[in-house]
């Protein structure tokens, strides 16, 4: 392939699960400016729906379906009705997650089965479900959301941290299974972005600061931001990325402080 089109998604099936809002919307515009014919997947069909219709314009392929990544038989059903009706699955973007932030003394049974469930277990339903198709017709992307959360982390993030960091090892365990079939399975670990999950820490003005001041852009991210570094792991630009993470995250992990030592 020629290297001006190898991030062209021309002629791919792609379904992007959390479609409906946040960096999932995003993806799923992207997805569909860059040529793939896309299945905008989310538990709240009516926001599907709308994003399924801002994506489809200028010629682009969207359409809306529901999926709960929770129940993995719906999972299954989910992507054998897009193989059966496009003929093909060749990427599948996974963004839900959910955080409940509250320190390990304080977590309550259910409050960890709850994190668990959508993070890990989803994630899961979807690996597998997406790897049965894909190392079928040996061919074929996934993308997970893992985060800065998988390397580091801070009082009351204990359960999130330890989800992303497992998601970023079942996606690398996919990896190094299903590469002999063609296809291929990353991360993209973001830092923080404005998002409907982060809304409770932007309205708090010193905490959102604090945040923006961990990026060396002294910012936060936008959902459009993690657009290029998916669609870069979902596309022929990957070949032969698997089994990795990229993190965008405004260079939070590449500094310990933002202190300017005298001189500098």
């Amino acid at each position: 392939m020629a290297a001006r089109n190898i991030f062209d998604l021309s002629g791919k099936v792609a379904a992007v699960i959390g479609g409906a809002s946040g960096i999932g919307e995003a993806v799923t515009i992207g997805a569909a400016q860059q040529g793939a014919t896309v299945v905008c997947l989310d538990i709240r069909l009516d926001a599907a729906e709308k994003v399924a219709q801002q994506a489809a314009t200028g010629g682009c392929q969207c359409q809306a379906g529901t999926m709960d990544i929770r129940d993995p038989a719906a999972v299954e059903r989910g992507f054998d009705a897009i193989r059966e009706t496009h003929g093909s699955l060749d990427i599948v973007i996974c963004t839900p997650s959910i955080n409940v932030r509250k320190k390990i003394l304080d977590y309550q049974d259910d409050e960890l089965a709850r994190v668990l469930d959508l993070n890990m277990k989803g994630n899961f339903n979807v690996l597998r479900a997406a790897g049965r198709i894909m190392t079928t017709q040996r061919r074929g992307s996934i993308v997970l959301f893992s985060s800065i959360r998988s390397l580091v982390v801070e009082p009351g993030q204990s359960v999130y941290a330890a989800t992303k960091a497992g998601i970023l090892q079942m996606a690398r365990g996919a990896a190094s299974e299903f590469g002999p079939y063609g296809v291929r399975v990353n991360c993209v670990g973001p830092g923080v972005i404005e998002t409907p999950l982060t809304a409770p820490i932007k309205a708090n003005r010193d905490w959102f600061n604090a945040y923006a001041a961990k990026s060396v852009f002294n910012r936060w991210g936008q959902p459009d931001e993690m657009v290029g570094p998916t669609l870069f792991l979902a596309s022929d630009a990957a070949s032969y990325v698997t089994g990795t993470i990229i993190y965008a995250d405004g260079g939070w992990l590449a500094t310990d402080g933002r202190f300017t030592p005298p001189g500098m």
